[in-house]
């Protein structure tokens, strides 16, 4: 194996002091700790080229001493910033008891600062015999090394030249989400070097930072940057992983998306990349929130790959279902999850979130399938441990923390269940505002009923019946509803009003992937449509669509999150799942038709709307109440004919038209208050409408869904010019929208 003899590790002159996990320098080498509490020996193996050695690499490992509390640690002079490593760990191999002890495998360091080299998937790369007469998890160990085949680990020196880390500090009341990949969002975009494109760097070029500030944007949310890697089974079919739910480091930046300058500098420079992005982001005023993934990891199922945790302790890390032979305990659907009920495991979780908050400077995290990372011995627990560290540590503290409120356990579906300073992704929202504007209509056109209004005004008031619940009551507000109506994960807006139907051909799972329910209509032709009799029909009103859903995201109350793309009218040409489709089908085309360029000019000005208008960003929930004495209420709803929506009309489903009152005070008590009237027609046919009011106001139309651009509206609206409404009545065409502002 072209390897020096095993040395101890230098005595540790306190060898009850247990130092922070992973490899850190320190100035006479590094200290070295990782957990491994059923192991009989751990190895810390540095590894070095060696074009004499028959491999290509010199290893020379190193004894841990330990454990202290399942810990082997130790000190070790003489390395420096640069070092490539793993670890080896030597114990039981009983995979019927869930222990897995291979010290043929070179493991990942699970608190590495930087990750180096490509995956491959070899046998070499699994713990248990694989291949012909093979393949069962619970037989024979594998003795092939895996250090050719595996990922290695690097110690970096993760000191940064650049200015202190600031956080723009934007309030939950004004923030404006962008869900963005690294890759996908400058891959072509051309203001962008052709060098920086689809690269960290490439996301703080002026050319992508002017876009971001143009529409409105407050704050980036990137898909996993954490270094992952492919499924085994996507490698097989000729595809990769795409989105990066994969999770090999929590702590190491993804080095493909670097530029090749950097990766060719080694990861201490990778991770001064994404520094120096998220310093220029914050420069402009934006903040960074990273998507991540603490529910499972990359290593598969028990028949997975055995590349880190597995190796090191696979009962303390993974989730097991208690039988016998020891088998996992999937709740994610990715064949593993991390157990949240070892107090370890939480500790990974939450030093993972603090490196990259005080080191890398991001201002907070969005949690894939946070369910799973609050599941106790019964099940979910919104005071869980976790959950309540995420609360109170003063390291986390003013970060945005984002659940995804859900995962595919039992009880999963927790939305509005987390606890405050928390925002929760809305599916309650994405599903009623997608059933009225869309499934709804291609029902009426078949002659079906749909829904009435009661859903959609719950979620245009911020979804008080789920994130009203606390104590004291109402004290979320309606900014913890993360209202969406895409995301990466399903149709991209445009494809919502063009297809009917999945088309995932391109995944190569013969449409088994991708969900189901999408409630898209493609308005009478599936896909694209020529200019033709039938597009001059069907083109149009595909745009009204998009307007309405943008314009309903944007203008309820809640914080709204926006797909990257969708903005100009991006399409997947109908594929749901694109997890796996790294090129054209994912990345942002930045080549623009007239209409999406009336498309973005539409989202712009909404936003600005938006900012200029208190009523349409409330911090509080409403309460039906005067917001001054004297003044309207804050929320009221009418019908058509200006007359308060009673109990049957609400529950109606032939009511189709709907508006809604919304007052907020913007300053002292000599302040007028700031008041929106949001008029929506769902029906098929157009409507007259009389403007509700309950007391005089001139109203002045500041947006109607039916502008392919706002024009000259627009102007206006900048300027304080809008155009006054005459005798109070409006006439709203079929599937359309407005806004009136109160003069």
């Amino acid at each position: 194996m072209n390897n020096d003899r095993v040395h101890p590790a230098p005595p540790d002159p306190d060898p009850s002091r247990v130092p922070p996990f992973g490899v850190r320098l320190t100035p006479a080498g590094v200290e070295v700790a990782v957990l491994a509490s059923h192991a009989s020996g751990v190895d810390l193996c540095l590894l070095d080229q060696d074009p004499q050695a028959s491999t290509g690499w010199r290893e020379r490992r190193v004894a841990l001493g330990g454990p202290s509390y399942g810990v082997w640690h130790g000190q070790v002079p003489g390395v420096q910033a640069g070092q490539r490593y793993g670890f080896r760990a030597h114990g039981d191999w009983d995979p019927v008891r869930g222990l897995r002890y291979n010290p043929a495998k070179l493991l990942v360091d699970p608190y590495a600062r930087g990750l180096v080299g490509e995956l491959r998937y070899d046998p070499e790369t699994y713990g248990h015999l694989t291949g012909a007469g093979a393949g069962d998890p619970y037989g024979p160990a594998d003795p092939r090394d895996s250090r050719a085949h595996v990922p290695h680990s690097v110690v970096v020196d993760t000191s940064y030249g650049g200015a202190p880390v600031t956080h723009p500090g934007v309030p939950w009341g004004d923030t404006v989400v962008y869900e963005a990949h690294v890759r996908g969002l400058t891959r072509t975009l051309t203001g962008v070097p052709a060098d920086l494109r689809g690269t960290y760097a490439g996301l703080a070029h002026p050319a992508t930072v002017d876009h971001l500030l143009a529409l409105g944007v407050t704050t980036l949310e990137l898909l996993p940057i954490q270094a992952f890697s492919s499924e085994p089974h996507l490698v097989a079919a000729g595809l990769s992983n795409y989105w990066g739910y994969n999770t090999l480091g929590f702590f190491a930046p993804h080095a493909p998306y670097a530029t090749e300058a950097a990766r060719a500098a080694g990861a201490g420079a990778v991770l001064a990349e994404v520094k120096g992005a998220v310093q220029l982001l914050h420069e402009a005023g934006i903040e960074v929130v990273l998507d991540v993934v603490y529910n499972h990891t990359c290593e598969g199922g028990d028949a997975g790959q055995h590349l880190s945790w597995r190796g090191l302790d696979n009962t303390v890390y993974y989730l097991h279902d208690g039988a016998s032979p020891a088998r996992f305990a999937d709740v994610t659907g990715c064949g593993n999850a991390l157990d949240f009920r070892r107090p370890r495991v939480i500790q990974l979780a939450l030093d993972s979130l603090r490196y990259w908050a005080h080191e890398v400077g991001v201002d907070g995290f969005r949690f894939d399938l946070a369910v799973t990372l609050g599941r106790g011995s019964t099940g979910f627990d919104p005071d869980h441990p976790f959950l309540v560290a995420l609360q109170t540590d003063p390291g986390l503290t003013g970060l945005k923390l984002i659940a995804e409120p859900w995962d595919l356990g039992p009880g999963g579906w927790r939305t509005g269940a987390f606890p405050p300073p928390f925002a929760e992704w809305n599916d309650g929202f994405r599903n009623a505002v997608r059933s009225f504007w869309l499934t709804d209509p291609e029902q009426a056109s078949h002659g079906l009923p749909g829904h009435g209004v009661a859903e959609l005004a719950t979620r245009l008031a911020g979804s008080v019946d789920l994130f009203g619940h606390s104590d004291p009551p109402l004290m979320r507000g309606p900014v913890a509803s993360m209202n969406f109506v895409t995301a990466h994960d399903g149709f991209t807006m445009a494809d919502l009003v063009t297809y009917s139907h999945k088309h995932n051909e391109a995944n190569g799972e013969d449409g088994r992937d991708g969900t189901d329910d999408n409630r898209s209509w493609d308005h009478g032709v599936e896909g694209p449509v020529q200019a033709d009799s039938v597009g001059m029909e069907i083109v149009p009103l595909r745009r009204r669509s998009l307007r309405n859903l943008m314009g309903t995201l944007l203008l309820s109350a809640g914080t709204p999150m926006i797909s990257a793309g969708d903005e100009l009218g991006r399409t997947q040409a109908g594929n749901n799942n694109a997890y796996c489709q790294d090129n054209e089908l994912s990345w942002l085309s930045w080549d623009l038709a007239d209409w999406q360029r009336d498309l973005i000019a539409t989202t712009k000005y909404l936003l600005l709307l938006r900012r200029e208008n208190a009523a349409l960003r409330p911090s509080g929930f409403f309460r039906g109440a005067p917001v001054l004495p004297g003044d309207r209420a804050d929320l009221a709803w009418y019908d058509s004919a200006g007359s308060p929506l009673d109990h049957d009309r609400w529950h109606d489903p032939a009511v189709r038209t709907l508006q809604m009152l919304r007052c907020v005070p913007t300053g002292g008590p000599d302040q007028p208050a700031s008041a929106v009237l949001v008029v929506i027609n769902g029906a098929l046919d157009p409507v007259d409408v009389t403007l509700a009011d309950d007391r005089p106001t001139q109203w002045e139309l500041a947006w109607d869904s039916t502008w392919e651009e706002p024009g000259e509206r627009a102007a206006a609206a900048i300027g304080g010019g809008l155009h006054p409404v005459s005798g109070g009545r409006a006439y709203l065409e079929a599937l359309s929208m407005r806004v009136y502002l109160a003069r």
